[in-house]
């Protein structure tokens, strides 16, 4: 019998709300089929977002929304996406899939997606092939409100009022996709281009500056030593791939019991770079002004067969279930630093929670955990423990247990745990410290 403790008396750090975030590329089918179908489609929506999803993602709570990339952010041109859609450019998706990029779905879109869902919009600007002046205009047309070049131009297209946003992204993977930079020089770049992300009025932007790739610690040195004052937060992306090879990540379903456990033993991997990199910003940042954002993690296999290799398709199954809820749990755990994290993708793309096929619509055991955690959303991590055994093969060794666990502003204690453990159940004694249980209910995510 496992044993869990949760000190009541040890709270520590609040959880922010946006760690249970999401991300929306122009990738595959997230943006077109999944969040979008326009207003001519037969499948039910509002004003061309599909109802079926904005309702499941309202259910979850879903607090922030990353949008429009992704590596497709630093190729996005943000005034070929307003104004009458027959008269938007048109461009190649040169990143996924080589398609037709009709721009139908552009500012107006997105803010509109992220008024149905009640959530906060996470806009990724352009560093890789746009200018300073770009990123600059694009912030006026949002959030300026009075009478200005890109006001007016906002009123033309039809909203009149600026937006409210908070979020704002100065680039991409600029190490790779968004520029193949070196840590220097966008340390440079980016102190150059946020200086023109401006404060508009009572809008107050969080600039978020681009992190490492993984394990590149020196990014974050060189970034946290030379623009640490210029940022908010800073971002790190780590995607959990069965195996080592890019070319051969593995199947998403199919798979045997030992590349379960190699998988999950990967995922582990967040908590070694999670550490790591906190680590490095705490030499530089001790007071923890600066925050550190996973805007891209998840899973990362072989798309499906038949589909296209650019759109990135893949199954979901209850081992999606288990990286996602350790995962969730690490960035609570790590929440004194952690401020938002971003599944990728939301739909119809790598660790989707909801997948769709014209009309049908379901949602992945992914789905399933976001919704058991979402009761973690603003509440205080609580000092837990749970004495987890080890399991899994010779050569993949993994605890079996893994929790976390928080109280909410109305009292009430919520604990998730999850068994990595592939055959066996568990039973677990619970104890609570510096509180009295009146009221306990359980609820239970599993394969059938």
């Amino acid at each position: 019998m496992a044993k869990l403790i949760v000190n009541v008396n040890k709270k520590k750090s609040l959880i922010n709300r946006n760690i249970y975030g999401h991300f929306s590329e122009h990738l595959g089918r997230c943006i077109y089929e999944g969040l979008f179908v326009g207003e001519n489609s037969p499948i039910p929506n509002v004003k061309g977002m599909r109802v079926d999803v904005v309702n499941a993602l309202k259910h979850i709570q879903i607090p922030v929304l990353r949008w429009p990339g992704g590596c497709f952010a630093d190729e996005y041109h943000w005034k070929d996406g307003i104004g009458p859609k027959e008269n938007r450019k048109r461009m190649i998706n040169t990143h996924w899939g080589g398609v037709l990029e009709d721009n139908s779905f552009g500012t107006h879109e997105f803010m509109e997606l992220c008024g149905q869902l009640g959530c906060e919009p996470y806009i990724n600007g352009n560093v890789g092939s746009g200018s300073v002046q770009e990123m600059s205009e694009w912030v006026e047309y949002l959030t300026f409100d009075g009478v200005s070049p890109m006001a007016d131009l906002r009123t033309q297209n039809g909203h009149e009022e600026a937006w409210k946003v908070k979020y704002f992204g100065v680039g991409n993977e600029n190490w790779g996709c968004g520029g193949n930079m070196r840590p220097e020089y966008y340390a440079d770049e980016y102190r150059r281009y946020q200086t023109y992300v401006r404060n508009y009025g009572t809008n107050k932007l969080f600039k978020i500056a681009c992190g490492a790739n993984s394990d590149d610690y020196n990014w974050t040195r060189v970034l946290m030593e030379n623009a640490r004052q210029y940022m908010h937060a800073l971002t790190v992306h780590y995607y959990t791939l069965p195996n080592d090879s890019w070319v051969n990540k593995g199947p998403a379903v199919g798979f045997d019991e030992e590349t379960y456990y190699k998988t999950l033993k990967k995922t582990f991997k967040m908590e070694e770079l999670l550490d790591k990199h906190i680590h490095i910003m705490d030499q530089f940042d001790p007071e923890q002004k600066v925050g550190l954002i996973v805007d891209e993690w998840g899973s990362w296999y072989d798309v499906e067969p038949g589909t296209n290799p650019g759109f990135l398709y893949q199954q979901n199954s209850m081992r999606d279930a288990m990286i996602a809820g350790i995962n969730l749990n690490l960035f609570n755990k790590h929440s004194d630093r952690i401020c938002m994290a971003n599944i990728a993708q939301t739909v119809n793309v790598l660790q989707a929670v909801v997948l769709t096929e014209g009309e049908k619509m379901v949602l992945t055991p992914t789905y399933h955990v976001f919704d058991l955690y979402k009761v973690h959303q603003d509440a205080t991590l609580l000092e837990s423990y749970i004495s987890a055994g080890m399991v899994g093969t010779e050569e993949n060794q993994i605890v079996d247990l893994y929790e976390s666990a928080s109280i909410d502003q109305d009292g009430s204690i919520h604990i998730t745990i999850c068994n990595l453990d592939l055959s066996c159940e568990k039973v677990i004694e619970g104890q609570l410290l510096g509180a009295t249980c009146t009221k306990v209910e359980a609820q239970i995510v599993k394969g059938a």
